[in-house]
């Protein structure tokens, strides 16, 4: 079961993509929005795994929204406009789908949150990898073999994730929760909608504005901690 939420602000378009969607069971629609304001609160509160979203929304755009939430869920852009197409692959993007919607393409799109939804299902406990881990990463015709414990970043590009360990930095074909969903959370902790740290990494922590906390690696990196994720840095160092 998907659960999803469709963020739309004409009720005609809503119901015919509901409509659409009666045919496929493994969706449940759990929550609609009419703007962005209220689908943020909506987002925040059910944690849905997948948003039908339109971009052209009163007050803020779909991608405002995206832009407000510290994690991302899949997204399908619903829009009747082709031109946002490329911008869209910035965020958790399966598919792009133009108004009047086909049902084809609808279904195809279905079936490639499906795939990305189940392979993002968490491991057990001893699925997870150790900190001495060896990963092979590929990134064009460059090779690595990574021990985890070099990883001092992951910080999310869409459906890709990019990888910081000594100086260098190559793209993989894995969303930051496929990564956060195998990672030791003692060593690696999620401090934003777009980036996992290792701990290890982390010489320095600031109070910073708005009740967030500004995280200094040991290589200088300056990285920002959501709100969401302030009272788990404390935690885990005793702050």
């Amino acid at each position: 079961m998907i659960r999803a939420v469709i963020v739309e602000d004409s009720r005609l378009a809503r119901q015919e993509l509901k409509e659409l969607l009666k045919v496929h069971s493994q969706i449940h629609i759990i929550a609609e929005a009419a703007s962005a304001d209220i689908a943020l609160e909506l987002i925040k509160k059910e944690d849905p795994d997948l948003i039908f979203l339109d971009i052209h929304l009163p007050g803020k755009s779909g991608f405002d929204l995206l832009a407000e939430l510290d994690y991302l869920p899949a997204v399908i852009f619903t829009t009747a406009f082709d031109q946002y197409a490329l911008q869209s692959f910035n965020y958790n993007t399966v598919d792009y789908l133009l108004k009047p919607i086909v049902p084809d393409r609808l279904a195809a799109a279905i079936q490639k949150s499906e795939a990305l939804l189940g392979a993002a299902k968490p491991l057990p406990t001893a699925g997870r990898l150790s900190a001495q881990s060896r990963i092979f990463v590929k990134d064009g015709s460059k090779c690595w073999f990574v021990t985890l414990s070099d990883i001092r970043l992951f910080e999310s590009k869409g459906n890709y994730t990019q990888i910081f360990f000594n100086n260098d930095s190559p793209l993989i074909l894995k969303t930051l929760q496929q990564l956060e969903d195998t990672l030791d959370e003692k060593m690696f902790l999620r401090v934003n909608r777009q980036q996992i740290v290792n701990v290890n990494f982390i010489s320095s922590v600031t109070e910073w504005f708005g009740g967030r906390l500004k995280l200094t690696l040991n290589t200088g990196e300056s990285i920002e901690v959501s709100r969401r994720q302030v009272s788990k840095l404390r935690e885990l160092f005793s702050l």
